[in-house]
């Protein structure tokens, strides 16, 4: 990957590895940051996507008895 791969992003292509994990580190905390921020944005729409996928129960009672 070259440095100019990234269309917004520029990463350096050589890192300390006490700079490299400090960069990690701060994008951990931005990515902490975003989720509690957004949390009820991201709860909802996480919800929106699993109900259209998942059919609902069935309220037929032939498919809930139990075989035997």
């Amino acid at each position: 990957m070259e440095p100019n791969d990234l269309p917004i992003v520029c990463l350096p292509l050589e890192l300390s590895d006490e700079a490299a994990v400090a960069l990690l580190d701060f994008l951990y905390a931005i990515t902490s940051a975003l989720e509690r921020h957004y949390s009820g944005q991201l709860l909802r729409y996480e919800h929106q996507r699993r109900s259209q996928r998942e059919p609902p129960p069935s309220t037929d009672d032939a498919t809930s008895d139990p075989p035997f």
